[in-house]
């Protein structure tokens, strides 16, 4: 059974950085796609970073160059490392990942192409 546990999350304020773990276990995480995805209260889902099964990051226009995305295959952990972080970045922020090979890079940060998720971790960011 695929089970994906998030941690990390917190307050702090803008211009700070917090760093979020994804802990999985029931499979290998080298050969899954996998992404981070954020909700805020009364808007939608939004893919913020992932990273396909050959290790190749994509991140979503509004972080890059402040977020970084990373896999520890030995601790079979996904990371995002949140540097220079703004009031619109404050939402609860969930893991996700899908064992199918080959996704299109197009599609890892959208919503439906992941099977797994986690349980979100909360990140608020003051001003």
């Amino acid at each position: 059974q695929v089970q994906l546990v998030e941690s990390g999350g917190g307050s702090v304020q803008a211009g700070g950085s917090l760093r979020l773990s994804c802990e999985a276990a029931g499979y290998t995480i080298s050969t899954y796609s996998m992404g981070w995805f954020r909700q805020a209260p009364g808007k939608e889902r939004e893919g913020v970073a992932a990273i396909d099964s050959a290790g190749r990051p994509i991140y979503a226009d509004s972080v890059k160059g402040r977020f970084t995305i990373s896999k520890d295959n030995a601790m079979n952990t996904l990371s995002l490392q949140m540097n220079s972080l703004k009031p619109d970045d404050s939402a609860m922020y969930y893991c996700a990942a899908d064992p199918r090979r080959g996704m299109l890079r197009v599609a890892l940060l959208m919503e439906r192409a992941y099977t797994y998720w986690g349980q979100g971790a909360q990140v608020t960011v003051s001003s």
